[in-house]
C-alpha cells in the first residue's frame, strides 16, 4: 500500500496568521495530488490550545495559530473533502503517525509527504517516518511543499536527501 501524508494544510498556514504566498502557491498542486492519489491519505493537523503563548513553542514563535476549533485550525476548504483521516498533533512531528500506519497491518510500498512547512513539520514527520520504517521508500514532493522561506525550504530538502529521503 502507498501512503500520502498531507502535513498541516490548514487555513492558518495558507491564508491565516502564518500564511504565505508560497503556501498559497502550492495549494492547487496539493489538491491535484490528493484528488488523483492511488493509496491511503492521512492528513496531519497542527493543534494548539488557548494557552499557546505560554508554551515553549509559543514563547519562541509568539503568533497564535491553529488553536483547536478555530477557523485557522481547519484543513483548508479545497482539501477538506479528502481529509477523511486526520491526526491532530501538538508538536512539529507526530509520534503517533507511525502507529496509525502500522495499525492498517498492510505491506507498505511507499510513504510520500507533502504540505507545510517543509523546514518545520514536513521534515519532522519525514524523519520520524524514516526512523520508524527504515526499509520503506520515503519521499517528499517538493512541488507540493513550501517552507517559511525559499532558502529554509531548500535547506530542509537537502537535509532530507542526506538521510535517503527521496525528493521528487
Amino acid at each position: 500500500m502507498k501512503y500520502l501524508i498531507v502535513v498541516d494544510m490548514q487555513v492558518d498556514f495558507i491564508t491565516g496568521s502564518l500564511g504565505s504566498k508560497d503556501a498559497e502557491a502550492i495549494l492547487d498542486n496539493v489538491v491535484e495530488k490528493v484528488k488523483n492519489y492511488d493509496g491511503r491519505i492521512i492528513f496531519t493537523r497542527d493543534t494548539h490550545f488557548s494557552n499557546y503563548l505560554t508554551t515553549q513553542e509559543g514563547k519562541k514563535l509568539p503568533v497564535v495559530h491553529c488553536v483547536k476549533d478555530t477557523l485557522g485550525w481547519n484543513i483548508h476548504g479545497a482539501l477538506k473533502p479528502y481529509a477523511n483521516l486526520v491526526i491532530d498533533k501538538i508538536t512539529f512531528g507526530s509520534v503517533d503517525l507511525p502507529n496509525v500506519i502500522k495499525d492498517f497491518n498492510e505491506e507498505i510500498e511507499e510513504i510520500e509527504l507533502c504540505g507545510l512547512c517543509t523546514d518545520i513539520c514536513v521534515i519532522s514527520n519525514a524523519m520520524i517516518l524514516k526512523s520508524a520504517f527504515p526499509g520503506v521508500r520515503i519521499s517528499v514532493d517538493k512541488e507540493c511543499c513550501a517552507g517559511v522561506t525559499k532558502e529554509s525550504h531548500n535547506t530542509a530538502l537537502n537535509a532530507m536527501k542526506a538521510v535517503q529521503i527521496e525528493i521528487k
